[in-house]
């Protein structure tokens, strides 16, 4: 059985997209390989897979945004790297690019998943020098992603930025895949009101995945105070963990933290919602979808690929909370709408973004490369 090294920057028990999506795939993994992970000791505890070695790394001091570095250690990762005959890499950050550095000297295999645009999220993510971040961000990327031996990309919409940012690395497409069996519609929605805390006469417009600047949920605020008044029947429900000074303090506004699990408080929403100035694929837009809500999202990344404009989903533009405001009014007010969107929405994860597709397809890359 061949060994296989899992590098990644993002790692539970800090959660965003790529922390949910190793906590899933891994065990997956454990079938084909023995695996290992290197990743940063977020503070916290959760749970590990029976057999998977860990290798943590003490977090730096700095931060950026809402995102925590472990601290540059390319001699034990180096020395880790050795033992393997296979990296599959998540991030370019200390731990990922020591390990590409790593492999390349050592002429082992790198699969590198492609989870972001970094320098869109880099750039995004800071409030000063943001021309700056984005150029240096876009050369560093390219210069480590010329280093691996094969790119997975989620949607071509990503792969079209990687070539246009001068990548030579053959590329794969991999679109990411749900869960159905998980993320499933509740069966009485009072009821997973009330399993969170939530009066279940109350309507709940939600928001999952981390809180940072570029998730830009000052615009879902915004808007949603734009048609509600204090104490009135409508809840803002925000899941995840980051910089909490993006969500003002305010009664109506649920903050419930980052969660290991969120489908209870995605079945506990009435309508979804995604302002975010740039993504890749959103896992947490499809996990909704799959869920049976309607959601209102942005066009970034590849979301327009599987959104469909009111057959599916809404669309309003990025930083507009009066088009937004708009949107939402015109769901919240009609639950005809809302049942067609969700039917809708589910029906385009379960027939287009499987898990068991995309686990196979993965399983296969990583035996052949």
């Amino acid at each position: 059985m061949k060994k296989l090294l899992i590098t990644s920057d993002c790692f539970l028990p800090r959660w965003d997209g790529i922390a949910r999506f190793l906590a899933d795939i891994i065990p997956e993994l454990t079938k084909d390989f023995k695996v290992s992970v290197i990743a940063p000791e977020f503070p916290g505890t959760h749970k590990k897979v029976r057999g998977v070695k860990y290798h943590r790394f003490p977090l730096s001091k700095a931060q950026y945004g809402d995102i925590q570095f472990s601290q540059f250690n390319y001699r034990k990762v180096r020395e880790i790297v050795a033992e393997h005959d296979i990296i599959f890499n998540q991030t370019i950050g200390p731990l990922g690019m020591s390990a590409i550095r790593a492999a390349n000297k050592q002429e082992i295999p790198v699969v590198h998943y492609i989870h972001s645009i970094d320098w869109e999220l880099a750039s995004k993510g800071v409030k000063r020098f943001r021309k700056i971040v984005h150029l240096t961000i876009k050369r560093l990327v390219r210069y480590f992603h010329n280093k691996c031996t094969l790119l997975l990309v989620p949607s071509r919409a990503v792969e079209d930025k990687i070539v246009q940012n001068n990548v030579k690395t053959p590329r794969l497409l991999l679109p990411m895949g749900i869960d159905t069996k998980k993320f499933k519609p509740s069966k009485n929605k009072a009821k997973s009101k009330e399993r969170i805390g939530i009066p279940r006469d109350k309507f709940v417009i939600g928001f999952v995945g981390r809180i940072g600047r570029e998730k830009d949920l000052p615009t879902l605020y915004k808007a949603y105070r734009t048609f509600t008044s204090p104490g009135h029947t409508y809840r803002l429900l925000i899941v995840g963990g980051g910089l909490q000074d993006e969500v003002p303090d305010d009664q109506d506004v649920i903050l419930k933290g980052s969660q290991d699990d969120v489908t209870p408080y995605l079945q506990a929403m009435d309508v979804f919602v995604l302002p975010s100035l740039t993504e890749t694929s959103s896992l947490a837009t499809m996990e909704a979808m799959a869920t049976a809500l309607p959601v209102i999202v942005t066009p970034v990344g590849n979301i327009p690929e599987y959104v469909d404009d009111d057959y599916n989903g809404i669309l309003f533009p990025r930083q507009d909370a009066q088009a937004l405001a708009e949107k939402l009014r015109r769901v919240v007010m009609d639950s005809e709408l809302r049942e067609r969107l969700g039917k809708a929405a589910r029906n385009t994860i379960v027939k287009r973004h499987s898990w068991r597709v995309t686990v196979k397809r993965l399983r296969k890359v990583l035996l052949e490369i």
